[in-house]
């Protein structure tokens, strides 16, 4: 079994600075339409329930403390969720919708099916409708869970070397719910793990979001695991002739082959950093590096002169300081996609239904 990179030294940035990096990487930018950036993006801002509900960040970090400690796993789902709901009309929680008996919703979607934290999800705003009726919406509690997962899936923050707070970085609030949640909204817009680098590339620039926004945002997948359909095709069905996918190392595809030995096993899991699936860090792009990483679409990192640099960048350097700065950066990017704000969209009592 291949065990994830040894852990680096980490020489980390002052706190302040670490905020500065930051929150000058978030100054909101105008005009780029529905699903990027625009003048909802810029009524976003660190602290917006400061006044309407003081301790809705704390709650969220609670219940998200309590999960990850009766499951470490629970980090990831997390994380993933954000990530699901922001490539689909926007961060407007839109994933977490129920379907209904006239409509597919997103979290119905082929690619939702593995979708998981839901009820996390549902703790939260139960706690947070009783202490603050109508006022913190899903979108921005699925931005928030998502900080605090990964905050504290990451060594150097619960050792408080990183922020006096525990925060990787800071969350801007102020999304309001949507609407409308459709499953073929979901198939269409979200990246598949077998998609090539010029395709990622332009799903991320419909979102608005830079190519090293999409290197930056692929270290997600230091955490988590998958199933064996996610790599089903590079293992056996690569091409017409039924080859595994050139761009995986030989021997990491012959030990995926013994594991997964059918196409249809949901069950057999597969950590995405074996041995380090609960840790958030830059082992992956070692992994990526090396040809070892478990999707096609994390290998197809190394078929762009700007992504492959970063991916050396943060595998080789001595800390991993730099990383932990440019995903925070990049989150805040990324969580400003098409959101609803002001009297835009509504406030839902349960995150699963439309008021």
């Amino acid at each position: 079994m291949y065990t994830a990179m040894a852990a680096r030294p980490l020489l980390l940035p002052p706190p302040v600075l670490l905020l500065l990096v930051v929150l000058a990487a978030s100054s909101a930018a105008h005009g780029y339409g529905a699903y990027g950036y625009g003048d909802a993006a810029a009524e976003l801002r660190v602290g917006f329930y400061k006044d309407s509900c003081p301790d809705a960040e704390a709650v969220v970090r609670r219940i998200v403390a309590k999960a990850v400690r009766e499951d470490p796993t629970a980090n990831a789902p997390l994380l993933r969720l954000h990530f699901h709901d922001c490539f689909v009309r926007g961060c407007d929680g839109s994933v977490l919708v129920n379907s209904t008996r006239g409509n597919t919703a997103e979290k119905d979607a082929k690619p939702n099916h593995t979708l998981d934290a839901f009820d996390v999800i549902d703790d939260i705003k139960e706690a947070l409708e009783k202490r603050c009726p109508g006022t913190v919406s899903c979108a921005d509690i699925l931005a928030i869970a998502a900080r605090d997962a990964v905050s504290l899936a990451t060594k150097v923050v619960t050792k408080g070397g990183w922020s006096r707070d525990g925060n990787l970085y800071q969350v801007e609030t102020g999304r309001r719910d949507g609407r409308v949640s459709r499953a073929k909204e979901a198939v269409k817009n979200l990246p598949d793990s077998m998609d090539g680098i010029r395709k990622l590339i332009r799903r991320f620039a419909s979102k608005n979001l830079s190519v090293k926004d999409l290197a930056v945002l692929s270290g997600a997948h230091a955490i988590g695991k998958s199933h064996c359909p996610s790599i089903a095709k590079r293992l056996r069905n690569f091409t017409a002739h039924r080859d595994s996918d050139p761009t995986l190392d030989a021997a990491y595809a012959a030990e995926l082959r013994r594991q997964c030995r059918s196409r249809r096993d949901n069950t057999t899991e597969l950590e995405m950093v074996p041995g380090g699936s609960t840790a958030f860090g830059t082992a992956y792009y070692g992994l990526v590096a090396e040809r070892r990483a478990l999707f096609h679409s994390d290998e197809a990192l190394l078929r762009n002169g700007e992504t492959r640099a970063l991916v050396y960048r943060y595998r080789d350097a001595p800390s991993e300081a730099a990383f932990l700065a440019d995903f925070g950066a990049s989150m805040l990017n990324m969580g400003r996609v098409g959101v609803l704000t002001g009297a835009q969209g509504e406030i839902r009592k349960r995150c699963a239904f439309v008021n």
